[in-house]
C-alpha cells in the first residue's frame, strides 16, 4: 500500500498545481470572449471590420461602450429623439452624431473621434492617440497645453492592449464630420 500512495502521490500534487494554474487563464479567456462578444452586440453603429484584428474590434467596442462612456462626451446630444433611458424611454444611442465630438463644456468642446479620411481616429496614429491618453497632451496642441476636461489620467492607467483595442473599434466605426451643432 504504501508504495502506490507514493507513486500516485506526484501525479495527484501535479493534477491540483495544474487545476489551480490553468483554471484561472480559462476564466480569464472565457471572460476575455465575453467582452468581444458583447462588445460586438453594443456597437451602436456598423462596423468595418476589413484589415482589422475583430478581437481588438471587439474588445474596444466593449471598452467604448459598456465601460468608457466615451459617447457621454463625445456625442452629442448622446441619445436620438425618444431614447434617451433617463426619460423611461428605450435606450437609443444617436448614431447620427456617435463619437463627432460637440458637447460643450464651458470653453472647451469635446473632440470628433471618429477616423479621419485615411482611417485615424480623430487624425491620430496609435503612438499618438496612446500618447494623448497617457499625457494629457493632443499633438495637434502647443506643447505644454493639456486637455481640460477629457478624464485622460483614468484612461492612462489603460493596459496597452485595452487602449490598442479602443483605437482598433474607432478606427472601424463610420467617418463623420465634425458635429455641426455642438452645444452642452
Amino acid at each position: 500500500m504504501k508504495r502506490s500512495v507514493r507513486v500516485w502521490f506526484p501525479a495527484w500534487f501535479v493534477a491540483v498545481v495544474m487545476l489551480c494554474t490553468l483554471l484561472p487563464v480559462a476564466t480569464a479567456r472565457a471572460d476575455g470572449e465575453s467582452q468581444i462578444q458583447r462588445g460586438f452586440e453594443i456597437a451602436p453603429v456598423p462596423l468595418d471590420l476589413h484589415g482589422k484584428n475583430r478581437g481588438l474590434v471587439g474588445l474596444g467596442s466593449y471598452i467604448v461602450n459598456a465601460q468608457g462612456g466615451c459617447n457621454d462626451c463625445h456625442t452629442h446630444p448622446n441619445f436620438a429623439p425618444g431614447g434617451d433611458p433617463y426619460q423611461g424611454q428605450p435606450e437609443q444611442i444617436n448614431t447620427a452624431q456617435y463619437l463627432a465630438g460637440g458637447r460643450v463644456f464651458g470653453p472647451f468642446v469635446s473632440a470628433n473621434i471618429t477616423p479621419d479620411a485615411t482611417g485615424k481616429p480623430a487624425g491620430l496614429t496609435l503612438d499618438e492617440f496612446r500618447d494623448l491618453l497617457r499625457t494629457g497632451h493632443d499633438p495637434d496642441d502647443p506643447p505644454g497645453d493639456l486637455l481640460q476636461v477629457m478624464p485622460w489620467p483614468i484612461y492612462g492607467k489603460m493596459t496597452d492592449h485595452d487602449l490598442r483595442a479602443v483605437y482598433e473599434y474607432l478606427s472601424a466605426i463610420p467617418s463623420l464630420p465634425d458635429n455641426p451643432n455642438p452645444g452642452p
